[in-house]
């Protein structure tokens, strides 16, 4: 992929002769890109960004970051990213303010603005001289997303990073790297079992199933792919369907259950289908329009997939 800032082939990972924790996954990331990893709880998310931040090595494979191979010694590349892996630690007794500043001089980074600027984008200014070990677990997991972006990084690798938010912490977040993708042209990996949250904020989605990486799509594809249909719960559905089908000439519908149905002709409207079953009686319980959403997705994937092993 042209621009790719990170490249990973084919990599290999054990954690015994019986467990293997991944298999040939392979993926890039391209720059300014927004792209989230998801997938069932052990399926391979941390363990890949363990071994892009050099945390563990793999069995087989390689990671390409910014053009070069990742090394034992790869120790100048790092200044040029930002992570988080499971969770954020810091030195508990020390502030806010004063855990950042320690980062920005090992990080070698050093700009009057930053650190005021990345406190404020977080909303941790007023809590920037506390010590850390007084803030909730959702202040930790903003502090840590703050000293992620503190040194402008290129690349950012995320495992979880709305951990401990709650729904106002979450969109600010959402916001943030949205903002910091179009305006500041960083590229961002988040893993996050958050399946609404992703859909919101990665452009390219990868699945993971069972160590390996089943599918690669972009959030584009996934909604001009969505099956849009009409679910319709009625008292007697086999009189719905008479009129659907002879009288309304609709074919492409399902009865799901003793009570629902649903129509996938787009073409029609939710009006037309209540107008023409009230006429003809036929007790409507509810009726809705629904699209597919990445979640919707995901089961569906992931579901042919283990059926597939």
């Amino acid at each position: 992929m042209e621009g790719a800032l990170l490249i990973v082939k084919n990599l290999k990972a054990w954690y015994s002769e019986e467990k293997m924790v991944l298999s040939d996954f392979s993926f890039e990331l391209a720059e300014h890109e927004v792209a989230g990893l998801i997938g069932l709880n052990g399926a391979g998310k941390t363990t890949v960004m363990k071994m892009i931040t050099n945390l563990w090595k793999p069995t087989e494979g390689t990671v390409e970051l910014f053009g070069a191979t990742l090394e034992n010694t790869s120790y100048d590349v790092f200044k040029r990213m930002g992570s988080i892996i499971e969770f954020p630690t810091f030195y508990e007794h020390m502030s806010g303010k004063d855990n950042l500043q320690l980062h920005c001089e090992y990080m070698g980074y050093y700009s009057k603005d930053s650190l005021t600027e990345a406190l404020d984008m977080l909303g941790l200014s007023k809590a920037a001289d506390k010590p850390v070990k007084r803030y909730s677990l959702g202040m930790k997991q903003r502090l840590g997303i703050a000293r992620t972006i503190l040194c402008k990084p290129e690349l950012v690798v995320l495992d979880e990073p709305t951990n401990g938010l709650d729904p106002a912490g979450m969109k600010q977040i959402r916001d943030l790297f949205q903002m910091l993708s179009t305006e500041y042209g960083i590229t961002f990996l988040i893993s996050s079992h958050l399946l609404s949250e992703m859909e919101s904020i990665a452009n390219t989605i990868g699945i993971i199933s069972r160590g390996k990486l089943i599918r690669e799509i972009s959030m584009r594809e996934i909604s001009e792919m969505n099956t849009a249909f009409i679910e319709l719960s009625v008292e007697n559905t086999q009189k719905a369907a008479y009129i659907l089908s002879d009288k309304m000439k609709l074919n492409n519908f399902k009865i799901m259950n003793d009570s629902k149905i649903r129509i996938y002709e787009i073409s029609v409207t939710t009006q037309k289908i209540s107008k023409e079953l009230l006429l003809n009686g036929v007790e409507i319980i509810s009726i809705t329009r629904h699209t597919e959403s990445l979640e919707d997705y995901f089961l569906k994937i992931t579901g042919e997939a283990e059926k597939s092993c």
